[in-house]
């Protein structure tokens, strides 16, 4: 694939990038853009992007996005390329801004559990760093050591300790960003509370680059736990994991996460683990009651599942989570895969999971499920053949049924990993008429001349 000519505004662009930017930030080469075009999600935009800028500091940013501006070139927002909703893909004429090199952590306050970071900071890095002082960053994406800041903040990531410590949006508590036209904005502050004005923070996580480009995070740390105790524990079917999972919540457990691994998918990572069970369900319990309360989530499980097993071992707790962090490298080798994210109330998880499984019959569509079992977050993948130059009719049914399912059942179209543009069309189902509009509104106040990430999120 090659790069299309230049139009005069885009010709214009570059000259003026060349100009103003430092030489090591702006790359043209046809045979450089296309790792650029597309994210994890496989999708394949029309084209190759524009050119890639580099950033390294705020003021690269600012100099891209003030030139694209005035001259209506779209932008695309990127971070490492992580993304499962086709949300950093960029195809003709699109100008990548990558912040993949914006990677410092500026400030680590062990007084104020709090550390400010550049949006290309590895999420697993920074954990790593806070560990240092007794701190650690909570969101945990099965990513993280992929993963940036930036594009968690961007997608509102989830993970797999949300169940007790919240998505993203929790542990953000103020950002530095970028409007359209090049302004830069502070949003948020440095304390714990703080509900002055609105909160455009929390607006801005989750926003896919379509309003902003975040250049600097403030972030909350919390101590890391005094101990911890994970379970696993094997079903005869994923419903009944599923059903397990939801005895705990009535139980008035809160654990540190409950992650559901169906039976395809574990014989997808290991076959010696599909033949312990047709679903698994980790669960780790965490703080100064962790031994008390795994024993209760024991005992709960214990009638229920085929076999439970319990460690306060780290390593071996480690061991046992390998089997929920190797769940999508796992199946990409299988093919192509077709990430889905809905999230339904969670006494309605297990109905969620029997009619997937219908769905999947009827559709004659292989689909392997996860779940972050504690907030009703299901994960169902459709795997396709990667060789195919689009995605088969079916697979385009079976998800449309799993998407309408979500919204049947009170839940959503995606919990965590962001519309993108695999989403985009179901989205006003989900809004309605009068939310949509208003939120096309507040699109129009931050980028009135529609430059950033086009065709995304709505």
């Amino acid at each position: 694939m090659t790069a299309a000519p230049p139009t005069t505004a885009s010709a214009r662009l570059l000259g003026l990038l060349a100009r103003d930017l430092p030489p090591d930030r702006l790359t043209t080469d046809p045979a450089a853009l296309a790792a650029y075009a597309t994210d994890r999600s496989g999708t394949r935009p029309d084209g190759l992007p524009l050119a890639v800028v580099h950033a390294r500091r705020t003021e690269d940013v600012t100099v891209t996005l003030r030139h694209a501006h005035a001259l209506r070139v779209p932008v695309v927002p990127r971070g490492a390329g992580t993304g499962l909703s086709g949300g950093a893909t960029a195809g003709e004429g699109a100008l990548v801004l990558d912040l993949a090199r914006m990677n410092r952590v500026l400030e680590l306050s062990p007084d104020d559990q709090l550390a400010v970071v550049e949006p290309g900071v590895i999420t697993a890095e920074l954990d790593r760093a806070a560990a240092g002082h007794g701190l650690r960053y909570a969101p945990d994406p099965a990513s993280a050591a992929l993963s940036t800041i930036g594009g968690n903040i961007a997608t509102n990531a989830g993970g797999l300790r949300c169940a007790k410590y919240g998505v993203t949006r929790d542990s953000v508590l103020g950002l530095e960003a970028v409007l359209a036209d090049g302004t830069v904005v502070r949003t948020g502050r440095r304390t714990v509370k703080g509900v002055t004005g609105y909160d455009l923070t929390a607006l801005l996580t989750g926003s896919e680059g379509t309003l902003a480009v975040i250049t600097s995070a403030t972030l909350r740390l919390r101590p890391v736990p005094v101990a911890t105790a994970t379970l696993a524990a094997y079903f005869a079917s994923f419903e009944a994991a599923a059903e397990a999972s939801y005895a705990l919540t009535q139980a008035g457990v809160e654990p540190a996460l409950a992650e559901l691994v169906d039976g395809p998918v574990l014989g997808a990572v290991d076959p010696a683990l599909r033949e312990r069970g047709a679903a698994l369900l980790l669960v780790q319990c965490d703080g100064a009651g962790a031994a008390i309360e795994a024993e209760a989530v024991s005992r709960l499980l214990a009638p229920l599942a085929t076999t439970v097993e319990t460690t306060a071992d780290p390593a071996e707790a480690e061991a046992l989570l390998a089997a929920r962090r190797l769940a999508l490298p796992a199946l990409e080798r299988l093919g192509r895969p077709l990430i889905e994210d809905i999230a339904v109330p969670r006494s309605r998880l297990a109905e969620a999971a029997r009619e997937i499984r219908a769905v999947s019959a009827r559709h004659d569509v292989p689909v392997f499920t996860l779940a972050h079992a504690a907030d009703g977050n299901l994960h169902p993948i459709i795997v396709v053949d990667p060789s195919l130059p689009r995605l088969p009719d079916a697979a385009w049914e079976a998800a449309g049924e799993i998407f309408a399912l979500a919204l049947r059942l009170g839940g959503t179209l995606t919990g965590e990993h962001g519309v993108g543009v695999l989403k985009r069309q179901w989205v006003a189902d989900e809004l309605g008429p009068a939310a949509h509009t208003l939120q096309r509104r507040i699109k129009e106040a931050f980028d009135p001349r529609g430059i950033l990430n086009p065709g995304k999120c709505l």
